[in-house]
């Protein structure tokens, strides 16, 4: 019999009972290897309901208290992260040294939380008036939930669930159907860190689950990452039932090169920031823009790497790209190889099963790296958000026409650019216009004590995600006007308060 992955509700695993499941995968074989129930509404709500009412007795813990568990939940976490790495390999497919890598920057996020007493510190002003005194404060929300994308199954869960515990929220996590095993180790950690009962908890389940989350009167804010389409409705309908909601959409990640770069760490960087992970990553370099005369010879740098990538099980310590996360998303990014061939680009190298000279495994949902030249803005493989390992090079004559293209795509989550010159550097910087920026660092995904997110159609509302802005987001002001005043001064006045 196949294992049942279940919730997480009240401090237990909690079976399913809306008699609907999903399979699990491993992308690697292509084998079936559990079935993860699928919340109903009904589910939903008991979930919201234990989350409430632990959230209550949460919000009263100490901030110290808030502390020492989060540092006991990171040093679980980071002892656990053998065991949460093969689980992400497992059923996301990405190699084990990638797996590490996203436990470690989901480990920073709870880094950053673990200092919940200084982020939480308010403002204070003395005799504001005479004899009153004004401060800030900020509360916790109540029930908040995230919900998670299959391609980081623990490193964006902890973006949104560090912050939001440390702030003294209760958690509700509806982790991706695809890869859900990851959800109930993190649950299992927060436990035995100490976190009561109810303030974290999972539902796994589809759109049913996430509709259900979003119309619940008791969940005040909802965290989403995923594509912009399912951003967009996640936005829409959430705010439309009053809630707070972070959307974190798709993204089309460019990365300029000018004449002078260094074309050795330039092709180094835009083949690891391209293939990683099967170029399943939301801050993936999915084009290339070469300016000048540059563009033969980064593609022929680019081109010189591939061979040396070894695609295989991610479990495998010799591969360095594994497959895809399903046959049909296999499919459909070998459709826009397809596409772009039509539509006049140059397939220098071919990835797709049955024309790739690249050897992959025979069982499994692989797709080997492929790179398409002289692709241009009105071609789909450009325009859309591909989500696997193609990477794109667009020719330009200049550092204007450069600027344009990252400007005037619809997507805004990251832009970078290689060079030498400073001047060009601190331009870029000053006019691209993306939510992240990198100079000569290929993949800018902010360190936790800054905040990730993009602009246009990578964010829908106006909060980023962790650091600052997620303590921001998970919490809300009140400012207090205190008097204590001398009873022996004390009279009645009924004109309009001032501080002069």
């Amino acid at each position: 019999m196949l294992p049942r992955i279940s919730h997480w509700v009240g401090g237990a695993a909690v079976a399913g009972a809306s008699g609907r499941t999903a399979p699990v995968h491993n992308p690697a074989t292509g084998l079936l290897t559990g079935e993860v129930d699928l919340a109903s509404a009904s589910e939903v709500g008991t979930a919201v309901a234990a989350a409430k009412a632990a959230a209550a007795e949460w919000r009263g813990a100490s901030l110290s208290k808030r502390s020492s568990v989060l540092f006991a939940f990171r040093e679980l976490l980071h002892r656990g992260a053998g065991e949460l790495a093969e689980i992400i390999t497992a059923e996301h497919g990405k190699v084990l040294g990638d797996a590490h890598g996203e436990i470690a920057r989901g480990l920073e996020n709870v880094e950053y939380a673990c200092g919940v007493p200084q982020l939480l510190k308010g403002g204070f002003s003395e005799q504001a008036s005479t004899g009153v005194d004004v401060y800030s404060i900020r509360q916790p929300l109540g029930v908040v939930a995230g919900v998670t994308p299959f391609n980081f199954p623990v490193m964006v869960p902890l973006w949104m669930c560090a912050n939001a515990i440390a702030c003294g929220n209760a958690f509700v996590l509806k982790p991706s159907e695809k890869d859900p095993s990851a959800s109930l180790l993190l649950a299992r950690l927060w436990r035995e860190a100490g976190l009561p009962d109810g303030v974290f908890s999972v539902v796994q389940g589809d759109k049913e689950a996430v509709d259900a989350l979003l119309a619940h009167r008791d969940v005040a804010a909802v965290s989403f990452v995923g594509s912009t389409p399912i951003a967009k409705h996640i936005y829409e309908t959430g705010t439309a039932n009053g809630k707070r909601v972070q959307a974190l959409g798709g993204a089309k990640n460019h990365m300029v090169v000018l004449p002078d770069a260094d074309i050795d760490v330039a092709a180094d960087a835009a083949v690891s920031a391209a293939y990683g992970s099967a170029g399943e990553r939301c801050m993936a370099v999915s084009v290339v823009v070469a300016v000048g005369d540059v563009g033969d010879e980064i593609v022929e740098a680019i081109s010189a790497r591939i061979p040396r990538l070894r695609i295989g099980d991610g479990a495998d310590g010799g591969s360095d790209m594994g497959p895809l996360i399903s046959a049909q998303h296999r499919d459909r990014v070998a459709g826009y190889v397809d596409a772009g061939e039509r539509d006049g680009a140059t397939v220098v190298v071919d990835g797709r099963p049955g024309k790739s000279g690249q050897r992959t495994p025979e069982q499994g949902f692989f797709l080997a790296t492929t790179l398409l030249d002289h692709v241009t803005p009105e071609m789909s493989v450009y325009a859309d958000e591909i989500f696997g390992p193609v990477l794109s090079v667009v020719r330009v004559r200049t550092y204007d026409e450069a600027l344009d293209l990252v400007n005037g795509n619809e997507y805004g989550n990251g832009a970078v650019i290689f060079t030498r010159d400073g001047g060009a550097a601190r331009r870029f910087q000053f006019e691209a216009e993306a939510g992240m920026i990198g100079i000569n660092v290929p993949i800018p995904v902010p360190v936790a004590y800054y905040s990730f997110g993009g602009w246009r159609s990578s964010l829908f509302g106006d909060t980023h995600m962790y650091g600052p802005e997620g303590v921001n987001f998970y919490t809300r002001g009140k400012v207090v006007t205190s008097r204590w005043p001398d009873p022996a001064t004390s009279r009645v006045d009924l004109g309009f308060p001032t501080t002069r």
